[in-house]
């Protein structure tokens, strides 16, 4: 690991270069990440996100070496009951699945049915980390309470939720995003995000017009939960654009092992890099 990567960020951006907006070819993105894991920031990055659908389809197949002993994680776009098949499909190519992630409902409706699913399925994969995606609508706390019960019965699971997309419903307040992160401290559930979170600060799309949570503002937030801080203390932290305030509160932790968070998948791995060299809170003098 790098030395210039501090612990605090290590692993925090997984690598989903194939998804929106960043869509790149899968030998692209393969080819780049290579280029990632052996950089001097690989410290920062965690495993390349990639659909099930395209694995199942064997578009690996011949692109990496199983000598190589590469790894990606497993986001499930094909339903809950094509996952086995998908995690098959990696073996001949000795690809290994650090993680897998997918939805358990839509908005609106009971994620208790396909999480008891998934629950099943890490019953069945060893050490592989799940994540259940868990839409932040109805029957929310319930579904916290199932993955905590799963996991204290010694499955790893965790939980995953979305900070953006392309409907301003999809971007939760700083309130709403607060009350999740201490309700998943209360349960002692790690979590991971995915979707808006482009830059390190609070900011607004000047294209869209939606207002973005910044990375780092998720870092201090959640820092300052399990230190004990109530939603509407976390939530000012999520709401800050107080660029030093936000900072501040993640640099005098930057060599302590990140709590509660586990990370957040990006289309790009340069944007969050630049953002943070900026910041001065990774020493590097140059972008991915």
């Amino acid at each position: 690991m790098s030395t210039q990567v501090p612990r605090l960020l290590t692993g925090l951006v997984d690598d989903a270069a194939v998804f929106p907006p960043g869509n790149a070819a899968l030998p692209d993105a393969v080819t780049a990440h290579r280029r990632h894991r052996d950089a001097w920031y690989a410290g920062l990055v965690g495993p390349l996100l990639l659909p099930a659908s395209e694995i199942e389809d064997g578009a690996l197949h011949g692109r990496v070496d199983p000598a190589e002993g590469f790894v990606i994680g497993l986001i499930g776009d094909t339903g809950l009951d094509r996952l086995p098949a998908a995690l098959a499909a990696l073996t001949p190519d000795g690809v290994t699945a650090r993680q897998v992630e997918a939805p358990v409902a839509k908005r609106g409706e009971d994620p208790q049915p396909g999480l008891a699913e998934l629950v099943a399925l890490a019953g069945r994969l060893d050490d592989t980390a799940v994540y259940a995606e868990i839409p932040l609508t109805f029957g929310l706390m319930g579904a916290l309470d199932a993955l905590a019960d799963a996991r204290a019965g010694g499955l790893p699971v965790a939980a995953k939720f979305r900070t953006g997309g392309l409907a301003a419903e999809l971007f939760p307040t700083p309130v709403e995003l607060a009350a999740v992160i201490c309700a998943c401290r209360d349960r002692d559930l790690p979590f991971k995000l995915t979707a808006g979170l482009h830059h390190a600060i609070r900011h607004r799309d000047p294209e869209t017009g939606f207002t973005h949570h910044g990375f780092v503002n998720v870092l201090a937030a959640t820092l300052a939960a399990v230190d004990g801080a109530d939603v509407d203390g976390v939530a000012e932290l999520l709401a800050v654009t107080d660029v030093v305030r936000v900072v501040e509160a993640a640099r005098g932790r930057r060599e302590a092992q990140r709590p509660l968070w586990v990370g957040y998948g990006s289309c790009s791995i340069s944007e969050p890099l630049t953002d943070l060299i900026r910041l001065g809170l990774v020493n590097g003098g140059y972008e991915a």
